[in-house]
């Protein structure tokens, strides 16, 4: 196996690549090569709504009118060969959570039932649930207002830059399998502020790694990008 020097090597040498694939052949490093280590992330602020302040737009307190009713929290990711559904299913489950009825460590418990079966990738896949998921401090805050969070997914798709940067990567270097799908979908909040029922909605984009058939009878999440770094 390539260790991580020769590989950076070897995709730097082929001028021909796009910057984009240079970024994408470091993450097959980090996700199917498993040399890369994750740097730690301050548990004060990753993955936290927003800081309190004196507005509901500034504490992330859902502002407007409310939407639809949301999926319900907790539903099982889907045990499945095929790619789309089970990123489909993996994003639902990373944004569906009710501050009144779920907790944290159900929530991540419930990704990490389907994490990489070796067990090579959950510490990096941690830090990846911790730039979605709030803080337990953040949990507490927008559970004052009963906050929840629901996903509207309206596009699976395997990035052209993964199917680009496998075809370019070394012999060996991608194992069988091991594929990427990026979601992109409506991020709804709801809650309560002053007493008055208020949503508000944002579109979110990131991609989903992931080893399904044939290296196993069904899919497993590897990592996440964040969501300003998605695979198109």
């Amino acid at each position: 196996m390539r260790n991580l020097r020769d590989l950076k090597t070897w995709v730097l040498d082929h001028r021909a690549l796009s910057a984009l694939i240079v970024v994408l052949a470091l993450v097959l490093i980090a996700v199917v090569l498993r040399l890369a280590t994750p740097s730690p992330v301050d548990d004060d602020h990753a993955a936290s709504p927003a800081a309190p302040s004196a507005t509901a737009t500034e504490t992330g307190i859902p502002t407007g009118t409310p939407t639809e009713p949301d999926p319900t929290p907790g539903t099982p990711i889907a045990g499945t060969t095929d790619p789309d559904r089970f990123a489909r299913s993996v994003a639902e489950a990373l944004f569906t959570w009710d501050t009144t009825s779920s907790n944290l460590p159900n929530l991540t418990e419930q990704l990490l039932n389907v994490a990489d079966p070796t067990g090579e990738e959950t510490p990096g896949l941690l830090l990846d649930l911790r730039t979605y998921l709030p803080t337990p401090k953040a949990w507490t805050h927008l559970g004052q207002y009963q906050t929840r969070q629901w996903l509207e997914v309206t596009d699976v798709v395997e990035p052209a830059a993964w199917r680009d940067g496998v075809a370019q990567a070394p012999d060996g270097a991608v194992v069988e399998g091991t594929t990427a799908r990026t979601v992109t979908g409506l991020r709804h909040r709801a809650g309560t502020w002053d007493g008055a029922a208020v949503s508000a909605s944002s579109q979110v984009q990131f991609t989903v790694f992931m080893i399904c058939a044939p290296a196993y009878e069904q899919c497993h999440l590897l990592r996440l990008s964040t969501s300003d770094t998605a695979l198109l």
